[in-house]
């Protein structure tokens, strides 16, 4: 059952219905003029709001109290969606510091690495080669490279438990 119908078949004819019957359109027409989206959202949100009102007859002027509380909703919805973009922001910029602030980190830990473990520690994490391809570079045997990494491991990690 669409809006207008439910308020239609409400317990009050001449409540609500007829305040929907009355101004929905009138009230439509200006949130469109106003250049809001989602018009049909917010009429219907509207009327939820003004019920209470209607229902104990505190309605003196309906279409200010309408236009109001459309408004009210229309900048509600605005704040939420700054508020939104704004944690997006944030937590995009949070995560870029946290991952600036883990290269750092990452990089002063493999600069702590002697020479030949930091070279095939290089080679292996961040010049994707193997070990077979690490060993025939270096001219040396692919037992040593695979010690090589194990004790740069070893030495990270160690750095990283301090």
């Amino acid at each position: 059952m669409t809006g207008q119908a439910a308020i239609r078949h409400s317990k009050n004819p001449s409540g609500l219905g007829d305040l929907y019957l009355r101004h929905a359109s009138w009230l439509s027409s200006r949130l469109r003029r106003l250049g809001v989206t989602g018009v049909d959202d917010i009429v219907q949100e509207t009327y939820l709001r003004i019920a209470p009102y209607q229902a104990r007859g505190e309605v003196r002027h309906p279409k200010s109290l309408l236009l109001r509380i459309a408004t009210n909703l229309v900048a509600e919805e605005g704040r939420r969606t700054q508020r939104q973009r704004l944690h997006a922001a944030t937590t995009t910029a949070c995560n870029d510091a946290a991952s600036q602030t883990e290269a750092v980190l990452l990089k002063q830990l493999i600069l702590r690495l002697p020479q030949p473990e930091r070279d095939i520690f290089m080679l292996s994490r961040f010049g994707s080669l193997t070990n077979e391809e690490i060993a025939a570079r270096l001219e040396l045997s692919v037992k040593t490279v695979e010690r090589r990494i194990t004790r740069a491991l070893k030495q990270v990690d160690a750095q990283l438990r301090r």
